[in-house]
């Protein structure tokens, strides 16, 4: 039997306010590039960024002044990757299943490396929303259905947009798998839509797009921390630097939004 450690907090320490002005200082730490590529049938994908510090708004501009490559470990072949208008380096140059790949970045006098196997593909094979009562209000929970390799110990990436922009997303392993089939449960909008906050409300006729990734052990991992509001394990070797590199078909799919046709379990 597990044994679970309680913390107790006094009841008034939690109802007691405090208007002391609080002056938090924190440790002035260099920007860190971040590296966020993924290689598919349909070619390769890398974003270059840096990190923006704590007291200052979201900086998303992408970095152009490097040179980008991914070599095939298993045929020796290497490919360059170009930045595009958005200033995403890209190449159309597909992944084979079962290829070792590793992906180099160089910019000014550092170097980065990562290296990640092509795993092999999942077919998405079923979505249904649903309403599932909770305690406050009926809760639209999609379920995202998608073979699962055979053997032991595969790891997936679920992503989920609204309307073509980012909206959801969470990591699954095969330790549920039944038949062959995993069963992934994402909750979303409530039915209460003047109680629920833009970044997760659904309008009737949304469309929510669905991806499914294969990743190693390594990935969930990363994808875990940062879930934990953490940077995570470091993916890449050579200079230090943020990010990670997955090779892995993508199965895509998507369903509309429509509540009105939806099933209510209790």
């Amino acid at each position: 039997m597990k044994k679970f450690a309680l913390i107790y907090i006094p009841l008034f320490l939690l109802l007691t306010s405090c208007e002391k002005e609080l002056d938090f200082h924190y440790h002035d730490v260099d920007r860190q590039l971040v590296i966020e590529g993924s290689l598919t049938r349909h070619g390769a994908d890398v974003s270059l960024r840096n990190t923006t510090p704590m007291d200052e708004p979201m900086d998303r501009t992408p970095i152009t002044d490097a040179t980008v490559t991914i070599r095939d470990l298993t045929d020796g072949t290497c490919e360059h990757l170009y930045a595009d208008a958005e200033g995403i380096f890209r190449n159309d140059t597909p992944g084979i299943v079962g290829h070792d790949y590793r992906l180099e970045v160089k910019r000014g006098e550092k170097n980065y490396a990562s290296v990640c196997t092509m795993t092999s593909a999942t077919d998405i094979t079923g979505l249904e929303f649903q309403w599932i009562k909770m305690p406050y209000d009926y809760v639209a929970v999609l379920q995202v259905s998608f073979t699962d390799s055979p053997g032991t110990g595969d790891c997936y990436w679920v992503r989920l947009t609204r309307n073509g922009r980012a909206y959801r997303w969470t990591m699954v392993d095969d330790s549920h798998a039944e038949d062959g089939i995993i069963n992934e449960v994402i909750m979303t909008t409530r039915k209460d839509i003047g109680e629920e906050d833009e970044k997760s409300l659904l309008l009737p006729g949304d469309v929510v797009g669905v991806t499914v990734t294969p990743i190693s052990q390594d990935m969930l991992d990363y994808l875990m921390a940062l879930e934990a509001d953490s940077n995570g394990p470091r993916m890449f070797d050579g200079d230090y630097c943020l990010g990670y590199f997955i090779a892995a078909p993508v199965a895509d799919s998507s369903i509309v939004f429509n509540p009105d046709d939806m099933t209510e379990y209790k």
